[in-house]
């Protein structure tokens, strides 16, 4: 499922349009995204948790060359299904 098809089937469910639908949903991924720029957590009991994790540096191989490269550390998304996801699945 792309973004436009998550839009038409909110815009579906919620009898709203799917510029209502848009709307909301850009505003949940740029709280989320806000959220998590500040180093705190999204929960959404029973969906889940989006969080951020850090990653040491470490050195890695150029697959063509064969020649080792450092790999600098950086922030990452997670998302850590709940329990109720989890066992829809």
């Amino acid at each position: 499922m792309n973004k436009s098809e998550l839009i038409e089937k909110l815009a579906k469910d919620a009898g709203i349009t799917k510029t209502q639908a848009n709307a909301a949903l850009d505003s949940f991924i740029d709280a989320v995204t806000k959220t998590l720029k500040k180093g705190d957590k999204v929960t959404l009991v029973g969906f889940g948790t989006f969080s951020v994790s850090k990653r040491a540096a470490r050195n890695g191989r150029n697959p063509q060359t064969g020649a080792v490269i450092k790999i600098k550390a950086k922030k990452v998304a997670r998302f850590k299904a709940g329990k109720e996801l989890a066992s829809k699945l």
